[in-house]
């Protein structure tokens, strides 16, 4: 009787044990997703901007002003927690020529500059938040 209850436990073990490593791992998979999300900004939004006070030092986006070669791509990443935007021209004088409407916390936005200029920014939603794209 003894035997068969020691045979039965061994049994039960190795059962677990198998069904324990043919089991995907929840960790495998987080590192998967979140490697997925990492978006690399070439312009970025950090946190608390959406309150007055960044623009004295010149930190609502980062950097501030850009410089590019005609054909490139500029890639802004909201890190902040609140909305933001990226819309050409000034609060008082939009230019219509990009807007990314409002861009949810740690979304992006990229615009590709095919012609040579300087590109004004601004934020629809925070006035204070300016920025400024110049294509060589």
């Amino acid at each position: 009787m003894i035997k068969k209850i020691t045979t039965m436990s061994v049994v039960g073990v190795v059962l677990i044990v198998i069904l324990a490593l043919s089991m995907p791992s929840n960790s495998d998979k987080k590192n998967t997703e979140t490697s997925d999300l990492i978006v690399k900004g070439d312009v970025i939004m950090p946190t608390k901007v959406s309150r007055p006070g960044c623009e004295v030092q010149d930190i609502c986006y980062i950097p501030s002003s850009i410089v590019i070669e005609k054909g490139k791509q500029v890639t802004w990443e909201n890190q902040d927690s609140a909305f933001h935007s990226v819309t050409s021209g000034f609060y008082d004088e939009p230019t219509e020529l990009f807007d990314s409407g409002h861009l949810d916390p740690f979304e992006s936005f990229s615009l590709t500059f095919d012609e040579s200029g300087t590109y004004d920014y601004f934020c629809t939603l925070h006035p204070w938040m300016k920025g400024q794209v110049i294509v060589e």
